[in-house]
């Protein structure tokens, strides 16, 4: 067979390839529907449904528009450079993997946080924690400034929040044990407008804030199983869980539990694999549903931890607005089919820190007064 000949045929080959990547790539675009977001990709604390799906139409259109332009326009040029010169498609192959090679060498040099780990600097203030993923550093006070604003954080030598620098919880005294993340916790707000503080205020019985920022469910559990057994008369057990930031409870860059509630070590995986994956947000649908049992089982361990030492448990499930169909199946198939003590909150959507997101004073009082009516009976027998 002749130069010519060989080049013309393997002009068509690459071609048919090129065409079969433009089709594939326009077949993904249309299979991307709202039935296959809703699959994979949870409800964001931050970001809206109606904007996340705006965005996801954004990127399916410019998905087929690059699969027809390949297909139909690009096809040729591109099979004739190959052909003509096919040493470059393997020298940038090899380029482009030693490119990532070597960047994922030098990430893994480097401490990659995990996704709800922040940077030491700021407040409030954590370390590593060999079993949690970290805690808060304790004792101290810190101060966290927002829009002209300045924040108290004081924490006991338990790690706990305190009304003031000095304090500390006593363990003698009866107690209603709240345990969160930042929302319980009450970041960029003072003691007096968190949930722990306003439902103290209203049953008239104290609190005892052991909430860590950035935590998970399965992360909130394990810090209850370590600190109630030092409460001598826990009085009630009030546990946070959202569904809109559910999607951190699938987090594997932690330590985190599994199904069964089995502790595993942060997962080894590669730098990139994990940088990409925290930037789209897929989640697959093995994940979710292992997410599902270990949220459930996590809560309802907590249930059994509280009566186990006399305490009353609760969950509060607070929700900004309307509750979506994604978060309403949420909460059912964790909460509703385990049969779990909560109280859900309905919040104003306005009922936010301004340039924060948190629930402002008006929210946090809103779910103190769900926690006290939802708690007084129980109490009062």
């Amino acid at each position: 067979m002749s130069v010519p000949s060989r080049r013309f045929r393997g002009d068509v080959v690459i071609q048919v390839v090129l065409a079969c990547i433009g089709c594939a790539v326009v077949i993904a675009a249309a299979a991307a529907n709202e039935a296959w977001f809703d699959a994979h990709f949870l409800p964001s604390f931050w970001t809206s449904r109606q904007e996340m799906l705006g965005t996801l139409l954004e990127v399916r259109i410019a998905a087929a528009a690059i699969g027809l332009v390949l297909a139909l326009v690009l096809r040729k040029p591109l099979a004739r450079a190959i052909t003509k010169e096919p040493l470059y498609l393997l020298t940038t192959s090899i380029a482009l993997l030693m490119a990532l090679g070597v960047t994922e060498m030098f990430l893994r040099t480097r401490h990659i946080r995990a996704a709800e780990e922040i940077e030491p600097r700021w407040e409030p203030r954590r370390h590593l924690d060999a079993r949690l993923g970290w805690l808060f550093d304790a004792p101290r006070v810190g101060y966290d400034l927002h829009l002209g604003q300045r924040f108290e954080y004081a924490f006991d030598g338990n790690g706990y929040r305190v009304p003031s620098p000095g304090e500390t919880v006593d363990f003698e005294e009866p107690a209603i044990v709240f345990a969160g993340e930042s929302m319980m916790f009450g970041e960029k707000l003072d003691w007096e407008e968190t949930i722990p503080a306003e439902t103290s205020d209203r049953l008239g019985i104290p609190c005892a804030n052991i909430s860590v920022s950035g935590f998970a469910t399965d992360q909130q559990y394990l810090r209850l199983a370590a600190e109630l057994p030092r409460f001598r008369h826990p009085v009630a057990v009030v546990m946070l869980f959202a569904p809109v930031i559910f999607d951190r409870n699938l987090d594997d860059d932690r330590p985190h539990l599994g199904p069964g509630l089995v502790w595993h070590p942060a997962a080894k995986q590669w730098r990139l694999t994990m940088l990409a994956r925290r930037l789209i947000g897929y989640r697959s649908a093995a994940a979710i549903e292992d997410g599902i049992t270990t949220t459930r089982q996590a809560l309802a361990a907590t249930v059994q931890l509280a009566r186990a030492r006399g305490a009353v448990p609760l969950i509060v499930v607070p929700n900004f607005g309307d509750e979506e169909p994604r978060l309403r199946e949420l909460r059912r198939r964790i909460l509703d089919d385990a049969h779990l003590p909560y109280v859900y909150v309905r919040l104003n959507p306005d009922d936010r820190i301004e340039n924060d997101g948190h629930p402002d004073g008006d929210g946090m009082r809103m779910m103190a007064e769900a926690i006290a009516r939802a708690l007084r009976p129980a109490l009062n027998r």
